[in-house]
């Protein structure tokens, strides 16, 4: 996508993005261009602490510095955007060779913790890959990571509407990826989707905005993956 595409394409993503320019990275933007919306300055990889689904103590520029990762956030119970994202990655990962796929890290941020406990996450990232981290957190904290990573924080919203007599099921937008639910839809939670692309210079130089093809995310993996002395 060129630069002028993706700016256009992105206005909806820009409205999302909150406070880019402050933490933009210290190198340009690779020569390369990428099949998603191209911030300019190029961001840089955020700090934030949360928990895995395991329990454990998850800094997320510490654990994913240096690697290409891919990162969402979002919750379960989201009725079309969140799964269509993870299933969209899942098969840009299996078109990838497996030395580059490797490489990848998936970050997963419930961005709602109050019905996404860590069972409930594990469970339903387990359906798109095993290997994807999932995070956990009390609301404030999430709260904060989506802050650190340049979007506004997540927001409850009203009641999903659901087929008659079915409270876990739901008319799918045209376009989401298939997929049913475990649970009651209950309320929705309004967030940015959007999943942020980060390379092993440790700037977020891609956006993929909802509707992003998985052939696209494939094709951008090689340039998240280049070494600091490779051809930009």
């Amino acid at each position: 996508m060129t630069r002028r595409a993706a700016a256009a394409l992105g206005l909806a993503v820009g409205l999302l993005l909150t406070g880019c320019a402050g933490t933009a990275a210290p190198e340009a933007a690779p020569a390369a261009e990428f099949h998603g919306v191209e911030p300019e300055p190029v961001p840089a990889r955020p700090s934030f602490v949360l928990r895995t689904t395991a329990g454990e103590r998850y800094d997320f520029a510490e654990r994913t510095g240096g690697r290409p990762t891919l990162l969402y956030f979002g919750y379960t119970n989201c009725p079309d955007e969140c799964p269509t994202a993870m299933a969209d990655i899942a098969a840009a990962l299996r078109s990838t060779p497996a030395e580059l796929r490797d490489e990848v890290e998936v970050v997963f941020v419930t961005t709602d913790p109050a019905r996404d406990t860590p069972p409930i996450l594990r469970e339903w990232l387990d359906k798109f890959s095993q290997e994807y981290v999932g995070l956990v957190g009390t609301q404030a904290e999430v709260d904060a990571a989506q802050v650190a990573t340049g979007i506004a924080a997540a927001k409850k919203g009203g009641a999903v509407e659901t087929l008659p007599g079915r409270p876990n099921e739901h008319v799918h937008k045209p376009g989401t990826a298939p997929h049913t639910h475990d649970r009651p839809l209950g309320y929705g939670v309004g967030h940015a989707n959007v999943i942020f692309g980060f390379d092993t210079r440790d700037r977020l130089p891609v956006l993929y905005p909802g509707g992003v093809r998985p052939s696209d995310i494939a094709a951008d993996l090689p340039l998240l993956a280049q070494t600091q002395g490779d051809p930009s």
